[in-house]
């Protein structure tokens, strides 16, 4: 191994380490949480993690060994449900980022009608969507043996080994990441753009109410108006940075895999076998960024893991004060 693929091995186990971690936090957070649990984007959030859980524990790990040894982890048949279960996971986790976008869009544009709009059922049926959707597409390309170990991207992933069905398999492979990321991306944007929108008008509102207000009082101290006024740009930028966040950090780590994937289907285009492992990488990335941007940085989230670190503490100062009573005890009825 070269020192490129040392340091993409480290940063592959970093992201399995990472995504492991904060998904199974987010997992516990909704477990311990029955408020979270009551929320429709609790639902979608559920399934998120779900996707990056299992494709932490099934696909990292089996395309770090394919980078370490250079060979294809397991036979072929092991290796094309790997790569369907990649396809499948990759292209639901996309959709949920879609459907909460989505719901986010009816929340701050309907405010008064989300909770007859989005129910759970409703957020039952979108999942339903995003599950047919992913199986659809997974198991076409599995039946058409178009799953398999990829050298390029030391995956079990989207390949065709054969030549006779390259144009079919150029069709698919186009059509795939049109319906799974372009068209993830296209209600990111349509969603969250209006979400600014609604989101500025109200800060705007917010803005005129608050300078008259302080024309109004001609008494206030100069430092207080300097914190209104530091308060209203800080309020303009939350909103940019938050939806900045989403559409950001989908594109960042999709977009150059995706974008490797189409132009690999010019076979005059040559592709460095290093950046078909980066591109991975910052995909699988996506999986350990998603419940920061989605969850954990959210003020419910952050408050159900306070309260349990606080209750776990609790348990083993009670367990340690107990044990010390207990030995106390001990000693003077030894003593005695």
């Amino acid at each position: 191994m070269d020192t490129a693929e040392v340091i993409l091995s480290v940063l592959v186990v970093v992201i399995i380490i990472v995504s492991l971690l904060s998904n199974v936090l987010v997992l516990i957070c909704f477990l311990y949480n029955p408020e979270i649990r009551k929320q429709v984007p609790g639902l979608f959030n559920l399934n998120l993690t779900f996707c990056n859980l299992l494709l932490t524990v099934s696909n990292m790990p089996l395309t770090l060994v394919g980078l370490v040894s250079k060979t294809q982890p397991g036979g072929d048949g092991f290796c094309q449900i790997v790569g369907f279960l990649e396809t499948f996971l990759s292209t639901n986790s996309m959709l949920s980022m879609a459907a909460l976008s989505i719901d986010r869009w009816i929340a701050v544009v309907f405010p008064l009608r989300y909770h007859s709009k989005m129910r759970h059922k409703d957020a039952a049926l979108v999942l339903g969507y995003t599950w047919v959707h992913s199986v659809s597409f997974s198991t076409v390309a599995t039946c058409l043996s178009w799953v398999g170990y990829h050298r390029l991207y030391a995956s079990c992933t989207l390949s065709n080994p054969r030549a006779s069905s390259r144009t079919p398999f150029v069709i698919f492979t186009v059509f795939f990441h049109s319906f799974s990321f372009l068209l993830s991306f296209i209600v990111l944007c349509v969603t969250y753009l209006k979400v600014l929108k609604v989101a500025r008008f109200h800060c705007k509102r917010i803005d005129v109410i608050t300078m008259q207000t302080l024309v109004l009082l001609v008494d206030i101290h100069p430092s207080v108006r300097q914190r209104c006024l530091e308060e209203q740009k800080r309020r303009r930028q939350r909103a940019t940075k938050k939806i900045s966040t989403f559409i950001g950090t989908f594109m960042i780590c999709f977009a150059p895999y995706v974008i490797t994937r189409i132009v690999e289907l010019f076979p005059a285009v040559p592709i460095n076998p290093h950046w078909g492992i980066v591109s991975k990488c910052l995909a699988y990335s996506k999986a350990a960024c998603d419940p920061f941007v989605y969850s954990l940085l959210r003020h419910q989230y952050r408050k159900t893991c306070t309260d349990i670190i606080n209750r776990l503490l609790k348990r083993s100062s009670l367990n340690a004060s107990g044990r010390g009573h207990e030995n106390q005890v001990n000693s003077i009825a030894t003593a005695e």
